[in-house]
This record gives C-alpha cells, sequence and structure tokens, in this order.
C-alpha cells in the first residue's frame, strides 16, 4: 500500500522555490500542514472560507502572504493531498475528447 500524504510548494514568480511533503490522511491535513509549517519555519496560514471549499471540493488550495501572520518571501503557498491508489481524474472539458 502506498502512502497518502499532503505536499507543499511555495512559488515566487511563477516558479517552486521550497516543496515539502507529510505523510497524512485527508482527514489528518491540519496537523500535517501544522509539522510541515514548522520544519519549513513558517507561521501557520489562517484558513477562509474559499481555503475550506477549495479543499473540500478539489484537495488542494492556495494560500496568499497576506494570510500569514508573520512575512513571507513567497508569493503563494499551495498544499495538496497526494493519494497514489486514486483513480484518474478525467477531465470533462470537450476541447480535450
Amino acid at each position: 500500500m502506498t502512502q497518502t500524504a499532503l505536499w507543499v510548494t511555495l512559488v515566487k514568480n511563477n516558479r517552486i522555490i521550497g516543496q515539502q511533503t507529510e505523510p497524512c490522511l485527508h482527514d489528518g491535513a491540519a496537523e500535517a500542514l501544522n509539522a510541515l509549517c514548522s520544519r519549513m519555519d513558517l507561521s501557520r496560514p489562517v484558513w477562509l472560507d474559499k481555503n475550506r471549499r477549495d479543499w473540500e471540493s478539489f484537495s488542494r488550495t492556495r494560500f496568499m502572504p497576506d494570510q500569514f501572520i508573520d512575512p513571507v518571501v513567497f508569493d503563494r503557498m499551495e498544499i495538496e493531498f497526494i493519494n497514489p491508489e486514486a483513480p484518474p481524474v478525467r477531465n470533462r472539458d470537450p476541447r480535450n475528447g
């Protein structure tokens, strides 16, 4: 069985400047995010309603610098839940058919 994880990427000028993963379950993402923020020496971001909706719908969201208490050196922090055993998502866009 392959391990599920939370993947955090720090992006500046559309380039990844840092990334980390932490094993977790989907329901344990908050604890994994705390561990990753501690490891990356970042304050924990403020979750807005938009972040909660994105997380519940897509298992991913992004945080902007104004969602952190301390100053940050990146343009955005993206988090995504990684499940290697999940079936591939089919793109429903008719242009890709």
